[in-house]
């Protein structure tokens, strides 16, 4: 009896720990059955708020950041119709290229709609070791102007991956672009320069990175600190650029990457009056930070230009939303840039014009300001 009693007493507590162990491990798997990683959660919210979904803008905008990659040979008509129905007065396309693709260009916008269209001319900064560098591209520029481009747009990979012929990367602030910088300014046309990507694309790609998403995504927009410089750097020699021509005016593009730190970016144009920057892309930064963004926006109302960078019509309704609208806690359209909510700005109408037309006409020359004279 004593026997059962001892077998009893290590029997049972055996099987208790077994059954729970037993309990522990069933729980794991179930909750292992029903993972899911952020790409695939897509909760549907049960919040109930105003809507104010908007497909055209208040007051008729410019876009002075989007690429029409195939305009020697695209057929306008459509366009148009989209622009249109946006309340999209006139379109920069960035994408002017240069040479006959220039030539081109050009000639469709100027045989079909004029008025609607500005072009940007783009050089490669990678020729300034060779023997016509820079008087061959000084000229390129004036003539380029003289046939109706209105500004120049500067790409990412000037800074990052672009390389001189010993090979070596090209900073931003190399002292043998600085003629093309200074012409800018004498002949009265913009720079719209991206710079760098946002600092997130430097971070390690781990559960810390706000951009884990997008660099899963898309792995070859990291930034291996390896391989090219700091984020710092880059964002360095670019505003010493700035600082050293105060003559020429630069559209900074993307919010200039400090969307995530709008203080000091408000720093920035403090300090050079000749810098001005857009929304292109970086939307979903102000959109998460409404009463600072608002605040920012009317503080620096003549300093900030519309802005869409890839085109996609039913894109743009995001942006009406944002900067018109009170709405909250809506959806940004791509989710790997934004997998956080936005709020509406709830913009004046004063502010709103500065951001959708009236900065632009001062800035960018040649835009038909008869398209926005009834506002």
């Amino acid at each position: 009896m004593k026997n059962l009693l001892k077998k009893k007493r290590v029997i049972i507590p055996v099987i208790l720990i077994s059954l729970l162990i037993a309990y522990w491990i069933i729980g794991k798997i179930q909750y292992r059955m029903n993972v899911m990683d952020v790409e695939e959660y897509e909760p549907i919210s049960t919040l109930v708020v105003p809507k104010h979904e908007l497909k055209r803008a208040k007051f008729p905008f410019i876009d002075v950041h989007n690429h029409q990659w195939t305009m020697p040979v695209q057929d306008l008509d459509k366009l148009i119709k989209e622009m249109d129905s946006l309340n999209m007065g006139v379109m920069v396309n960035l994408s002017g290229f240069r040479g006959k693709y220039l030539d081109w260009s050009l000639d469709n916008v100027n045989e079909n709609y004029p008025n609607r269209f500005i072009l940007f001319l783009n050089i490669n900064f990678e020729n300034l070791d060779d023997e016509g560098w820079p008087n061959e591209t000084l000229s390129m520029m004036e003539e380029a102007v003289k046939q109706g481009v209105r500004g120049l747009k500067v790409y990412k990979g000037f800074g990052l991956t672009d390389k001189d012929n010993d090979g070596t990367r090209i900073a931003i602030d190399d002292p043998r672009v600085d003629p093309i910088w200074a012409k800018c300014g004498e002949l009265g046309i913009p720079v719209l320069i991206h710079s760098g990507e946002p600092s997130s694309f430097w971070n390690p790609k781990d559960k810390h990175n706000e951009r884990w998403l997008e660099l899963k995504q898309e792995p070859s927009r990291y930034r291996d600190p390896s391989k090219v410089p700091p984020f710092e750097q880059v964002m360095s020699e670019q505003h010493h650029v700035f600082r050293k021509h105060p003559n020429t005016k630069f559209i900074n593009a993307h919010l200039g990457w400090f969307g995530n730190d709008l203080e000091r970016l408000g720093k920035l144009f403090d300090e050079m009056p000749n810098v001005y920057t857009e929304l292109g892309a970086v939307l979903a930064e102000l959109g998460r930070q409404p009463k600072f963004a608002r605040a920012f926006l009317i503080k620096y109302q003549d300093r900030v230009l519309f802005g869409k960078d890839t085109y996609k019509m039913e894109e743009y309704y995001t942006y009406f939303r944002v900067l018109e609208t009170g709405d909250e806690y809506f959806d940004y359209y791509r989710k790997r840039h934004a997998h956080w909510k936005m709020y509406g700005l709830e913009l004046p109408d004063t502010v709103l014009k500065k951001i959708y037309y009236q900065n632009a006409l001062q800035v960018i020359p040649g835009i038909d300001s008869t398209l926005f004279v009834q506002h």
